[in-house]
């Protein structure tokens, strides 16, 4: 049977992008740490989000077309009128 808090994984996941920017306190890195020690998932989603954020690090930036961000405007414009 697994007695695995899934609440806790969650509310460590939240925070993993301020964990791996350093930007938390040293307890709550340290619980952080704990955590991460005995749940095979979370390390694995913490592998992959630093993955993530090598690889947009390496990413070259680009204009978007002006006709894209013209269309896309308008989309989240009438969206909005919507709600």
């Amino acid at each position: 049977m697994d007695h695995h808090d899934r609440k806790q994984c969650i509310r460590l996941f939240e925070k993993l992008s301020e964990y791996i920017d350093d930007e938390l306190d040293r307890s709550l890195c340290e619980k952080i740490e704990t955590h991460l020690k005995g749940c095979p998932p979370c390390q694995a989603c913490l592998s992959t989000l630093k993955q993530t954020v090598a690889m947009c690090r390496e990413l070259k930036a680009e204009q978007v077309p002006a006709d894209f961000s013209d269309r896309l405007r308008k989309m989240l414009l009438q969206q909005a009128r919507q709600l």
